[in-house]
């Protein structure tokens, strides 16, 4: 009669005990999604005040107010949405009024540099990990959006 081979059953419990071992020590390392979560969320706010800052500057073109300043004769607000040079002011009534849920579901304030704004998470997070908007200088210079901490959120 021949033998059959193959393994025994504590030969195949040791060997799941020991990726199991590995699992709960490696896991951590490849399922930070808290982290990426958060960094997404900042690069979509990014790209959200971006994609509003051009839609607020068309509609400053097209009733040719674009070049205006807040102390200029003829400047207006845009649609209810406080505007710089044609794009939105770094105010909540600016950046925070063009992008719907930005004043509702972020931390918004003003920087200690003029006119640029932070957004930040409302809770749990660092303030490393925010997204600010500088309003345009002046009329051949559009805003300033940037995402920053997105690697250590």
């Amino acid at each position: 009669m021949k033998r059959q081979g193959g393994f025994t059953l504590i030969e195949l419990v040791v060997v799941i005990v020991i990726l199991g071992i590995l699992a709960v020590t490696a896991a951590p390392k490849f399922l930070n999604l808290q982290s990426d979560a958060r960094a997404s969320s900042l690069q979509g706010l990014k790209g959200a005040m971006a994609g509003a800052a051009g839609i607020v500057y068309g509609k400053a073109a097209i009733e040719g107010v674009e070049s205006l300043s807040t102390g200029d004769t003829g400047h207006k607000d845009i649609e209810g949405i406080a505007v710089e040079f044609g794009y939105p002011a770094a105010t909540s009534a600016g950046i925070g009024a063009a992008v719907v849920g930005l004043n509702e579901d972020w931390v918004l304030t003003p920087s200690s540099s003029a006119g640029t704004i932070i957004a930040t998470f409302p809770s749990g997070s660092t303030d490393a990990c925010h997204v600010s908007y500088t309003q345009a200088a002046d009329a051949d210079t559009p805003p300033v959006i940037t995402a920053a901490g997105t690697d250590d959120c």
